[in-house]
């Protein structure tokens, strides 16, 4: 039977996480925010930083108040907002619904200034809907950047099946949102946007490059995917609005889970000083990915 949970009854203790990369500061793992329930409060990393102290996350934007640093959210669990802010309804467009859901932080399997493995619950109307285990670690590339290794897999904690879905699945174009998500801070300029083989927001969102990069005038992000599962997931990409990149749960189609099914994904960000060119991104994401299983 489904666990009945609200957020009061998880036993955890209130403690953040501080990681590391050569004894420097790179992020903070925020595990119990106090948000407001539309936000779809849940566990994030802000703010992160290169190994130079610049700032690459951005909390609660005015643009896009539900836009947490670096975590995992999903806009359609079942009709479920584990995302934050307005939900698509087909018909009507973005509208304000009751219908948020909240990911609880449980415990910490395992935890350092190098990562840690975590269980949490995503819950909604008083009911789980998901039980996730989180893994997240540092990986060192050296003065001038490192990368974060950061998994998830979620499991279907009904007797039910259920389904992922996006504003994408639910009739707005080029919406297919929800996963593996990072935030980006807001500058002057928006970031250029490329892959090893496109330029520019337009050719590679929607894209299943192998990865891809945001470089502004201070700092470079580079995605991939860790797993061969991952990489078919394609990009979802902003610049031009406001800078974030995540990997597509349900781009096309809805996905499925039957009870006690599992979806798992992992992705690794090189987090590098500078603005680099496409080799150098290129060549720092091959260092990242040699040590990981599946790349």
């Amino acid at each position: 039977m489904p666990r009945s949970r609200t957020p009061e009854t998880s036993t955890a203790a209130d403690t953040d996480l501080v990681l590391r990369s050569g004894g420097r500061s790179v992020g903070r793992y925020v595990t119990r925010p106090r948000q407001d329930r539309r936000l779809s409060p849940r566990p994030y990393l802000h703010p992160v930083t290169t190994r130079a102290g610049t700032l690459v996350t951005e909390l609660g934007p005015a643009d896009h108040p539900h836009h947490l640093g670096v975590g995992v959210a999903v806009p359609d669990v079942e009709g479920h907002n584990f995302w934050g802010g307005r939900t698509f309804v087909p018909g009507r467009g973005p509208t304000e619904l009751d219908n948020h859901g909240v990911q609880l932080h449980e415990e910490f399997a395992a935890h350092g200034e190098g990562g840690f493995e975590e269980r949490l619950s995503w819950v909604a109307d008083g009911r789980e809907l998901l039980r996730e285990r989180r893994t997240v670690a540092v990986v060192g590339l050296g003065a001038d950047a490192w990368a974060l290794d950061f998994g998830f897999a979620l499991t279907n904690a009904t007797a039910l099946p259920l389904s992922i879905g996006s504003p994408a699945t639910n009739g707005r174009p080029g919406a297919a949102y929800g996963g593996f998500f990072w935030r980006a801070p807001a500058e002057g300029k928006a970031p250029r946007v490329f892959t090893a083989a496109a330029e520019g927001e337009g050719a590679v969102h929607g894209s299943c490059a192998p990865w891809l990069a945001l470089a502004s005038a201070s700092w470079t992000l580079v995605f991939a995917g860790a797993t061969a599962r991952t990489r078919e997931d394609p990009w979802f990409v902003r610049a031009a609005d406001y800078p974030g990149v995540g990997s597509s749960l349900a781009h096309r189609a809805r996905l499925r889970l039957a009870a006690g099914g599992t979806v798992e994904r992992r992705l690794v960000t090189v987090v590098a000083d500078g603005r680099l060119g496409t080799d150098e991104a290129a060549a720092l994401m091959s260092r990242a990915l040699g040590g990981v299983v599946d790349a």
